[in-house]
C-alpha cells in the first residue's frame, strides 16, 4: 500500500511524458477542431458577402438597362420608340417586336403606351412593328396609344397609324407624310482628283445611285417615281386608318410637318395630353417601362444582362 501512493507521489519519467503527450494531442485536436470551425465560418461569411454583391451588382446592372420588376399592380407597359426607326438600332424590329410581344402579353398590363420620339427612318421596320401591333391587339385585346413627345414624323407616324389613338403635346412635330430617296453626287470630286470608278451594270438603272458616276435622267426620273409610288402607299394607309377625323380638301403629302395643336385640328392626332396624365386619368395604372434600351457590348456585360433576364423571368 505504501509503495502503491509512493508511485502516484513520485511519477516516473514516462508517466510524465505519457501526460504531456496527451495534453498536447489534446491542444492538438482542439486546434484543429477550431481551425475547421473557423474556416467553415470564413466560407460561410465570404459565401455570404459575395451573394450580396452579386445580388447588388445584378440589381444596378439591371437598373442600368432599364430592367424592372413589374409592380404587383394593373400597369400601363411602355414599349419606347427612340431615335431613328431602322436595322441594327434601337428603334428596330429585332428590338421592339419581343418587347411589344412582352408587353401585351403580361397579365398585369391593362394597356400599352407607345412612347415616340423618332424622326422617321426605314418604313419596312415600321411596317413589321406595326403589323406586330395589329396581331397583339387582336390576340389579347388590349389597348395602345401612341404619345408623341418631341417628333413623331414619317415612318415614326406611320407605326403611330397602327394604335387605337394618338397623343401629342402642343410642342410636339407630327406629320413628314411621304417618301424620300436620299444620295449623294461625288463625280465632280472624282473628277477633280482624276479618280474614275468602272462600273458593269446589267441594266440602264441598276447604276443609278452611285455617287461617283453622273446621274442621267432616265435615272433621275425613274428615283422620282420610285418615291411617288411609296408616297402614294403610305398617303392610302394614311387616309384608311385616320378616315373621317381628316379635314376636307386638305393636302397631307406635302410633307410638312405641324405642331401639336395643328395636328390635332387637321386630324393628324386624335387629342394633346402626355403620357403621364393618360396613364394616371384614363387607364387609373402605373407605369411600367418595357424598353428596349441600349445593350452595353462585351462578354462580361453580356453575361450579366442574360443573368439580370433570367433572374428577372423568375420573380415576375
Amino acid at each position: 500500500m505504501t509503495n502503491k501512493v509512493a508511485v502516484q507521489n513520485n511519477p516516473s519519467q514516462e508517466d510524465i511524458k505519457s501526460l504531456l503527450a496527451d495534453h498536447i494531442l489534446m491542444d492538438l485536436l482542439n486546434e484543429r477542431k477550431s481551425e475547421r470551425r473557423w474556416k467553415w465560418v470564413k466560407r460561410f461569411t465570404f459565401s455570404t458577402i459575395g451573394a450580396l454583391l452579386f445580388a447588388a451588382y445584378l440589381a444596378f446592372y439591371a437598373s442600368s438597362l432599364g430592367y424592372r420588376l413589374i409592380p404587383n399592380a394593373e400597369i400601363a407597359g411602355v414599349v419606347n420608340v427612340t431615335g431613328s426607326i431602322g436595322a441594327g438600332q434601337l428603334a428596330s424590329a429585332e428590338e421592339l417586336v419581343p418587347v411589344l410581344e412582352k408587353a401585351f402579353n403580361s397579365p398585369k398590363v391593362k394597356a400599352i403606351a407607345l412612347n415616340i420620339d423618332s424622326p422617321g427612318g426605314q418604313p419596312f421596320e415600321s411596317e413589321r412593328v406595326g403589323q406586330t401591333i395589329d396581331r397583339l391587339k387582336s390576340e389579347t385585346g388590349k389597348p395602345v396609344y401612341a404619345f408623341i413627345g418631341n417628333t413623331g414624323a414619317s415612318a415614326a407616324y406611320l407605326l403611330a397609324l397602327h394604335t387605337d389613338k394618338i397623343i401629342a403635346g402642343r410642342y410636339s412635330l407630327v406629320g413628314s407624310i411621304g417618301a424620300v430617296i436620299a444620295g449623294w453626287d461625288l463625280h465632280k470630286l472624282a473628277e477633280k482628283f482624276d479618280v474614275t470608278q468602272r462600273v458593269y451594270a446589267s441594266g440602264v438603272h441598276k447604276n443609278m445611285l452611285n455617287p461617283f458616276v453622273a446621274m442621267s435622267k432616265e435615272s433621275e426620273a425613274k428615283a422620282q417615281e420610285m418615291v411617288n409610288r411609296m408616297a402614294v402607299v403610305f398617303a392610302d394607309e394614311f387616309k384608311s386608318k385616320r378616315g373621317t377625323k381628316l379635314k376636307e380638301g386638305f393636302d397631307y403629302t406635302t410633307g410638312e410637318i405641324w405642331g401639336g395643336e395643328e395636328a390635332l385640328a387637321i386630324g393628324l392626332i386624335d387629342e394633346i395630353g402626355t403620357i403621364e396624365g393618360v396613364v394616371s386619368n384614363e387607364w387609373h395604372a402605373k407605369i411600367h417601362d418595357f424598353g428596349p434600351t441600349n445593350q452595353v457590348k462585351g462578354f462580361l456585360p453580356q453575361l450579366g444582362t442574360k443573368a439580370v433576364e433570367k433572374v428577372l423571368a423568375l420573380v415576375d
